[in-house]
């Protein structure tokens, strides 16, 4: 089953005719994120028709990157770098909780999602959560599940994942 913390995001309430850009704009825990589509240019895309599932990482996520990293990703040089690292967080399709539940069961324990970027998150349940691990090894679990929006659901994750 997938839980969600006891102290859950402001975005973890049901935003239903919202974009799942306008959700996250809604959302104080995720103004990094905000700031990070906008400089990357994806505002337009993920306010298109989807559907897209975001696993969207909070403030918190962006600052535990080293320090300089925001800030650096940010910087009109680095739009392709940016971009890639957001879109390897949009996975194609609506995917619900209990969807993504159903396909680690049927994948022996492990899915493996190809994200908008075209890489590979690899989703596990552990100790009753969702954890996702990138390519690097690098994991973020869901802390928040099911932020649904008109064009999409969000999934609130702890952490930032990196492609290769």
């Amino acid at each position: 089953m997938l839980v969600a913390t006891t102290a859950a995001p402001a975005i973890a309430h049901n935003h239903g005719q919202a974009t799942i850009v306008e959700a996250a704009i809604a959302s104080p825990d995720h103004k990094t994120l905000v700031a990070a589509v906008k400089a990357a240019n994806l505002v337009d895309t993920l306010s298109g028709p989807g559907p897209f599932t975001v696993f969207a990482p909070n403030d918190k996520a962006f600052e535990a990157l080293p320090t300089g990293t925001v800030a650096t990703l940010l910087q009109p040089t680095n739009i392709a770098k940016l971009q890639a690292v957001l879109t390897y967080h949009v996975v194609p399709g609506k995917v619900l909780a209990a969807d993504l539940i159903k396909a680690i069961q049927a994948g022996g324990g492990t899915a493996r999602l190809t994200t908008v970027e075209g890489s590979v998150l690899t989703a596990a349940v552990v100790n009753g959560a969702v954890v996702l691990t990138d390519e690097n090894g690098g994991t973020a679990t869901v802390v928040a599940a099911d932020v649904k929006g008109s064009n999409g659901v969000i999934h609130v994750t702890n952490a930032v994942s990196l492609p290769k």
